[in-house]
């Protein structure tokens, strides 16, 4: 596609402001998803700050070259928890989760010294088109499943008590759990209405409605399941109360950063903890590295520029792994290059690197703003799964628009592009222990695996003498 905003362009500040958003409000749900989940006393706001601290830390390594926005990683999840496992004291967690993003770094650190030495040639060999161009598509439709179970969900939830036996099995004990409010039919009406209204403004809209469908969107489905809230909250009908406007009676003005606690913990530390965590966190950040050229590659199609041959991809890694650490340092959470932003980049034209740097400061800046996170955090999840459902599908169909100059013809390009689709649409997942390697990272070495014997046969054939 066309950019309106290539990579070294600078829009006017006003519009920077709006783009800047445009980018947090991708990244937002995903961003400060990944603290809720762990829990522990994660703050969601750090979060945020370190998402912003890592993105500029990856600019700086690769000399403002490459527009994408760091949040985040859903990958160390497991290693996360793995830091709190055991029993072990929150402060003590918080100090795993430091040395987890050190060890991770540290593994995308000496893959950058290799690949400065070795050059990128080994990498193009190793996943051509037809085998990154599936990966990257696998990258969104592994995604797909999220959208579309946000898009019946809102934010307002109601205790369920329900009773059940204790292992002795004779003695009646409650069990308390989370049910939502909102019907999932007027949740689907709010994500329908964000989903057109960002389709309708990226395609006939003009200037920048056009540039800023995410923010239009968004703005237009809040305000409907506003108005549902509203006469749910007046006529007492759960049903429609979508929005859950409770958390700007308890808001925090300061993060909470990681790194406060982690001093209170390093009394704690003992050789073996610090095994544990290496064991947890080393292997993923070798999975998440095929990730990392997957998102890359499909940000090189989109702006026009091999980014793995400039600024290059060692210096991608050095970013992506510097950053992780930066960002784990305050939030706790390992950083990762994000495809909601890619998606962003593509369906609005903009890929000005000003406006990702603009996204990074605004993220730091809105952590300390606690009106302003409390209201992105109001966002009802039916609405950003309408927004998930056009940012999910582009990086799919990104993937797939690598796949036209592959001549699908030869079988040995059909069966590693239908490797790869398969094992990844279908879910594979391997775990050894408290590592899982996930379903896009088995699709990709899969794949990887099936070219190398396919194109290993063609090889053999080739050698063969003619009878004559």
């Amino acid at each position: 596609m066309k950019l309106i905003y290539n990579v070294d362009d600078k829009p006017k500040f006003g519009q920077t402001l709006l783009f800047a958003l445009q980018q947090l409000l991708a990244i937002l749900a995903a961003t400060i998803a990944v603290p809720a989940i762990i829990g522990n006393g994660m703050s969601q706001s750090a979060a945020l700050f370190g998402a912003g601290v890592g993105t500029i830390v990856y600019l700086l390594f690769t000399r403002f070259k490459s527009p994408v926005f760091l949040g985040s990683s859903f990958a160390f999840i497991g290693s996360m928890l793995a830091a709190f496992a055991g029993g072990v004291s929150a402060q003590l967690g918080y100090v795993g989760l430091i040395i987890g993003a050190a060890f991770a770094g540290l593994v995308y650190v000496v893959i950058a010294i290799i690949v400065k030495l070795a050059g990128v040639k080994w990498i193009s060999k190793l996943m051509p088109a037809v085998v990154i161009g599936p990966t990257v598509a696998i990258i969104g439709l592994s995604l797909a499943g999220n959208a579309i179970g946000d898009l019946t969900k809102g934010n307002v939830t109601h205790d369920v008590v329900s009773k059940a036996l204790n292992e002795a099995g004779d003695e009646i004990v409650e069990v308390t759990s989370q049910a939502q409010n909102a019907s999932p039919y007027i949740c689907l009406i709010c994500g329908l209405v964000t989903l057109f209204v960002v389709v309708i403004c990226s395609v006939y809209g003009k200037k920048m409605a056009k540039m800023i469908p995410f923010i239009i969107g968004i703005a237009a489905g809040y305000i409907v399941a506003a108005i549902f809230t509203v006469i749910g909250n007046s006529a007492n009908i759960p049903a429609l109360q979508i929005i859950n406007f409770s958390g700007f009676s308890n808001m925090k003005w300061v993060p909470e950063f990681t790194f406060v606690e982690a001093i209170k913990g390093i009394k704690d530390i003992t050789p073996s903890y610090i095994a544990t965590i290496a064991v947890a966190y080393i292997p993923v950040a070798f999975v998440v590295f095929a990730e990392h050229i997957a998102d890359h590659k499909n940000l090189s199609s989109i702006i026009e520029r091999d980014l793995l041959e400039e600024p290059g991809l060692h210096r991608t890694l050095l970013g992506d792994g510097i950053g992780s650490f930066a960002g784990a340092f305050f939030g706790g959470c390992p950083n990762t290059t994000y495809g909601e932003s890619v998606g962003c980049v593509a369906i609005s034209g903009n890929a000005s690197v000003v406006t990702i740097l603009s996204t990074a400061i605004l993220a730091i800046a809105a952590a300390f703003v606690a009106p302003f996170t409390t209201f992105l955090a109001t966002i009802p999840s039916c609405v950003m799964g309408g927004v998930c459902m056009t940012l999910y599908g582009f990086i799919a169909v990104s993937g797939l628009k690598m796949l036209q100059p592959v001549d699908l013809g030869d079988n040995r390009n059909l069966f590693t592009a239908s490797v790869i689709l398969i094992a990844g649409i279908g879910g594979l997942t391997l775990s050894f222990g408290k590592v899982t390697i996930t379903s896009v990272a088995c699709a990709l070495i899969l794949g990887i695996i099936t070219n190398l014997v396919l194109k290993g046969k063609s090889e053999q054939k080739a050698e063969e003498p003619k009878e004559e």
